[in-house]
């Protein structure tokens, strides 16, 4: 009674009840509390979680520096007690063995047999090692007896083989122990000096075996030490790698569990886990959002999640004796429920009884809000009542066919254009039992369609009465077809008229074609005209090819007796095989090795000008400092410019380099001052200049000569061209060395400028871009 009289509460009062308890936050129960004690100690943990890890591994560092020090300090006194011990073992040896030369007398001790035997009585009684070396000595610190170990140092004085020992042989026992080298290593000595001259006991201990015991314990703890450092080392990395893939997991599951909220929110649905046996639901916190209230995680009853469902689509309590009856076991039902804000929202709810055979009947779900579908669906219905009204007002005839052919819809225009009653044109008729009932067509023919052949077709049909339609066919997404007749019958007579009209414009078009033809024919000939041009202009253009390599060809020919008339004429000059015999020959060979000299060097012009013009010069890009290159072709043509007092003067910075033909750079500016100098008076002066401009080098040679008229300029640079003048008349050249240069520099992709005046002098100014050496490579 008690549980029918709740449900029978109105919805809006449970509707309030569950709201107030939202809002209040009751029932929180043993699980609040326990939360609320644990909560704050947890979340402290969680904050110093962070600065307890990251002082892992500080902890581990001061445990090794502590372990290394401690350690250190260990084998470092270790180490001075072995030094302390042996320098007291080495001074009580060394007084032991001169005591006892004393007791056996200085004469008697001087002997080598007497010497050995104190010696072999001391180490024995001192407990000393072969590494040791005692040894007794005269008064002039020469060696007389020596232990086993040191054999090779008898006879001799001890200052022969020990270094640094002075003060031991001074002071003897006030020195105390000493280190010395002997046979480049380092031994600790003590000496004691007998008086009036008897001589010296001398102890030697080699240091390095002394410490040879703590160096094996030393390299013994350095290597446990690493390894414990190593292995604490790997502690430390796989507690790491524990620790990142712990969070690393944790980051996942957070992610995921955002992610599946989100979706949850996105797609505007919830979970929702009904404990029958309990009385309580447990909602998603998306489905809280859905409906707009605050979520929490606590339980909810009966009633809190009844009061908020309309009354008119469900009744929660019969649901679920249902589903306690064993009735059913899944749920799938629409119903609507208030929203936070107080409309009513559509709810689509799913879900399936966890264990069927278990006593305790769980369900768990999932609830969609479908709102907007069902107002779609509304929407839909409206507008398709709004399409169907405006297919059967349209002038054209519709109908729609499916994938099978069957019809969907028409209206009432296609009926009329078929002529059948409305009642044996119904929705699912085959469309091949309609066509059969249509009237007769008198004649039809298929239209191509231009735009998209594969989509449909378009028809002319000519009806029983005369009319034409023009029937369009396209294919639907579904695999249907949609056919739209349209009246075209004032259309084909307008075409007829045009079709009259055609015949006549025909006639207009013959002559109009006749007068084509003849301009055609002109048209032809002129083509024919430029052919024989372009056939001329191909030959000319294969003569200067020709031109060139014979050129070229003959440069070869030509180089070959020169170079044996300049060596011969060299040798003849030089008088390497006797003299000539008389003045005027040795007048002629100089004659000839000069004019063949000069003959070579314009044929090399000649060759370097042909293989430019032919395309057969390479340009072989490099790293140039321009600065060395353009002072050695200063000196080149210094003694040509002494000869004539000319001044040349060169202005370039240190640091200039560019990527370009080392060969050809070098070319260009012997060249321009070699014509600088040439066409310069006596007392005359030359400029070199170079600097960088922009993205350029920039290389400018000024002189003082003569100067170019304005209108020789012009032709300058042109194989073969040289400007007349009172001045040039008595210098010879090719006039190559100017079409070479701006050739040059034109396959660097430069250019070369020339500004002159007449009897005030001349600047050639040549610009090559930079490249860098990564292009050039």
């Amino acid at each position: 009674m008690a549980k029918a009289d709740a449900w029978a509460m109105p919805a809006g009062g449970l509707f309030l009840r569950f709201f107030r308890r939202r809002g209040s936050g009751g029932g929180m129960g043993v699980a609040g509390n326990a939360k609320i004690i644990a909560a704050p100690a947890y979340e402290r943990l969680l904050a110093i979680e962070p600065y307890l890890r990251r002082s892992i591994p500080l902890l581990v560092l001061v445990f090794l520096l502590v372990v290394a020090s401690a350690r250190f300090l260990s084998l470092m006194t270790w180490r001075e007690d072995i030094e302390r011990d042996t320098k007291t073992l080495l001074a009580m040896a060394a007084g032991n063995l001169a005591q006892a030369m004393r007791l056996v007398g200085a004469e008697e001790a001087q002997r080598p047999h007497e010497a050995g035997l104190l010696i072999e009585q001391v180490a024995r009684q001192a407990g000393l090692g072969h590494e040791w070396i005692l040894a007794v000595t005269d008064s002039q610190f020469i060696v007389t007896a020596v232990s086993p170990s040191g054999q090779r140092m008898a006879g001799r004085p001890m200052d022969t083989f020990v270094t640094g020992g002075q003060p031991l042989f001074l002071f003897g026992q006030r020195a105390g122990v000493h280190e010395v080298r002997l046979d480049g290593r380092d031994w600790l000595a003590a000496v004691d000096l007998l008086a009036d001259g008897g001589g010296a006991a001398v102890v030697l201990a080699d240091r390095e075996a002394v410490f040879a015991g703590w160096r094996r314990s030393a390299s013994l703890n350095v290597t446990l030490f690493a390894l414990t450092a190593g292995v604490l080392m790997a502690i430390l990395y796989a507690y790491f790698s524990q620790a990142a893939r712990a969070q690393a997991a944790d980051r996942i599951y957070l992610e995921a569990h955002q992610r599946i909220d989100l979706a949850l929110v996105r797609g505007k649905c919830g979970l929702w886990d009904w404990d029958l046996s309990r009385g309580k639901m447990y909602w998603s916190r998306s489905m809280y959002e859905m409906l707009g209230y605050q979520g929490e995680d606590v339980m909810l009853s009966f009633g809190e999640v009844a009061g908020i469902i309309h009354p008119e689509d469900g009744d929660l309590f019969a649901l679920a004796n249902q589903i306690v009856a064993r009735e059913i076991d899944q749920i799938d039902q629409v119903f609507r429920m208030r929203h936070a804000d107080g409309r009513w929202i559509w709810v689509r709810a799913r879900a399936q009884v966890v264990d069927p055979e278990a006593a305790d009947i769980h369900l768990i779900g999932i609830a969609v809000d479908i709102t907007e579908q069902r107002t779609l669906v509304q929407q839909t219905e409206v507008a398709d009542q709004r399409l169907r009204t405006a297919i059967e007002n349209i002038t054209e005839s519709f109908v729609l066919w499916d994938s099978s052919e069957r019809l969907v819809m028409c209206n009432t225009k296609y009926q009329q254009d078929t002529g059948l009653a409305p009642h044996e044109i119904v929705p699912g008729a085959h469309r091949r039992d309609i066509e059969a009932r249509m009237n007769a067509i008198r004649s039809e023919r298929r239209l191509m369609s231009q735009a998209n052949p594969g989509m449909g077709a378009t028809y002319e049909r000519q009806l029983a009465d005369g009319r034409w339609l023009q029937v369009t066919e396209l294919k639907t997404r579904d695999g249907g077809t949609v056919s739209v007749g349209t009246d075209i019958t004032q259309l084909k007579q307008h075409q007829q008229k045009l079709v009259e009209s055609e015949r006549r414009l025909m006639a207009t078009i013959h002559d109009l074609s006749l007068a084509r033809r003849a301009e055609q024919e002109r048209s032809r000939e002129l083509v024919e005209l430029n052919r024989k041009y372009m056939r001329e202009t191909e030959r000319a253009e294969a003569a200067n090819r020709a031109k060139s390599e014979f050129l070229a060809n003959m440069s070869h020919e030509l180089r070959t007796p020169l170079n044996a008339i300049i060596g011969f004429s060299e040798l003849m000059q030089k008088g390497l095989f006797g003299p000539l015999g008389s003045d005027r020959y040795e007048e002629y060979v100089g004659d000839i090795y000069a004019a063949g000299t000069y003959l070579l060097g314009v044929i090399n012009d000649i060759l370097d000008m042909s293989k430019i013009e032919a395309g057969q010069f390479s340009i072989n890009r490099e790293s140039v400092d321009l600065g060395p290159l353009i002072r050695e072709t200063v000196r080149v043509v210094a003694l040509q410019a002494a000869k004539k007092d000319i001044e040349v003067e060169t202005e370039i910075p240190e640091t200039l380099s560019m990527v370009a033909d080392r060969r050809a750079i070098k070319q260009i500016v012997i060249n321009l001052l070699s014509n600088a100098v040439k066409f310069t008076g006596q007392g005359g002066k030359v400029t070199v200049r170079a600097r960088r401009v922009a993205n350029a080098v920039t290389l400018a040679i000024e002189d003082t000569g003569c100067g170019i008229p304005r209108e020789a300029l012009k032709k300058l640079g042109r194989p073969f061209e040289q400007v007349e003048n009172q001045f040039s008349k008595s210098h010879t050249g090719s006039g190559l060395g100017l079409a070479i240069s701006r050739s040059l520099t034109e396959l660097h992709g430069g250019a070369l400028k020339i500004r002159s005046r007449e009897g005030v002098g001349t600047i050639v100014c040549v610009r090559i871009p930079l490249r860098n050496e990564a292009k050039a490579a």
